[in-house]
């Protein structure tokens, strides 16, 4: 077979995205609402994994509002989704992208007073509505209107506009008895109070499963959709989406005293089997963590320091004819989830996802994926 018919074997590594995990934990998270609606964020292309193809699978499960950071995402979604669901963009429209943005027939997220106008402007001047949410900051401290803001908007700052959504973001929902979430809650309350009336959103992935009282009509899971575990120190409630695994390059015999990798931070104690895999931190591998790779259900530790393009493995656990170049060993998967790897890396699951490259092989498997295009993206 050649590389036209293989395509996985032009990338150093693959990355399988199974689409009945993502539709399987949207409807646990939904099933958990109890009525709320259950959107979905598909910022940064789908926290790495596609956003166009995500949010159709999504779609197809009934989710019909999607979360967006940029403009350009969500007019890049609004392409791929075609008219019909709502696109919200969290960070607002920048200045100068108001027409192109409604257009597309964006939801501005308006975090401050001045974007509020600046989106009502564009409103007049085009001379029709525009659907618009306003954040309220209740403690994190990011974005949002301030509480003095809300105590200033006038009777005339929504003409011109159609009021979606007041939403805030929780600083603190995955410590599930952390103070702040309370705190948060009820800021969020007082500022609604004060704004006209409008569904309302206030929990995210781990907001979820604060409870009853932070679902309000619209619940925004990110990370857990996608296999992160949203209660950390708990069992993870959601299932695995991604699978990623990386060519052998090349084995080799090594003996006793030989430096490995960069620095010769490693040096072997014994003689050693080694091989090199395809993948390093230009693919979005942490080049801190001290992590493993799996075949056939065993073990094989990183020998030295993560590269740009490879890592090299202690394989002497393997038979010598066991693994060859071109076998694929497992990073992420059944044996090392995302968390784990995170745990690893001290970071947390998201910046994994999101970290990850563009130069490996993508396949999509499960229900829609034989209508999506596999390969590099």
């Amino acid at each position: 077979m050649t590389a036209s018919q293989n395509p996985s074997a032009l990338a150093g590594a693959v990355l399988t995205i199974d689409l009945d995990a993502l539709r399987e934990n949207y409807r646990c998270l939904k099933a958990r609402l109890r009525g709320a609606a259950c959107a979905a964020v598909v910022k940064a292309d789908g926290y790495g994994l596609g956003a166009a193809v995500v949010a159709s699978a999504l779609r197809e499960e009934g989710c019909r509002s999607f979360f967006v950071a940029h403009a350009a995402e969500g007019v890049s979604l609004r392409r791929a989704l075609g008219d019909g669901p709502e696109i919200y963009v969290l960070n607002g429209i920048y200045p100068g992208a108001e027409d192109d943005c409604a257009e597309a027939g964006l939801t501005a997220v308006a975090n401050s007073a001045a974007q509020l106008a600046a989106w009502r402007d564009a409103a007049q001047r085009l001379g029709r509505r525009l659907p618009v949410a306003v954040q309220v900051d209740s403690g994190m401290s990011r974005l949002g209107m301030s509480a003095a803001e809300v105590e200033a908007v006038g009777p005339d700052a929504f003409d011109g506009l159609d009021l979606r959504l007041v939403m805030s973001h929780l600083a603190c929902a995955d410590e599930a008895d952390n103070a702040v979430n309370e705190m948060q809650r009820k800021a969020f309350d007082a500022a609604r109070s004060k704004l006209p009336e409008a569904p309302a959103s206030l929990a995210n992935s781990s907001g979820i499963f604060l409870g009853d009282a932070f679902h309000y009509d619209l619940a925004r899971p990110g990370a857990a959709l996608y296999g992160v575990n949203p209660t950390p120190g708990q069992d993870n409630p959601m299932r695995q989406v991604v699978r990623l695994e990386a060519q052998v390059i090349q084995t080799r015999d090594l003996e006793t005293g030989i430096g490995v990798g960069y620095g010769h931070s490693f040096r072997t104690g014994a003689p050693l089997r080694a091989a090199t895999i395809a993948i390093g931190y230009a693919d979005g591998w942490p080049r801190r963590a001290s992590a493993a790779a799996w075949y056939g259900g065993r073990k094989l530790p990183f020998a030295g320091r993560v590269s740009m393009d490879s890592i090299v493995l202690d394989v002497s656990s393997l038979d010598a004819d066991e693994l060859a170049p071109g076998d694929l060993v497992e990073l992420i998967g059944d044996h090392q989830t995302i968390d784990d790897l995170a745990e690893l890396s001290g970071t947390i699951g998201y910046e994994i996802l999101t970290g990850i490259g563009h130069r490996f092989h993508r396949r999509y498997r499960g229900d829609g994926a034989s209508a999506v295009p596999q390969g590099n993206i």
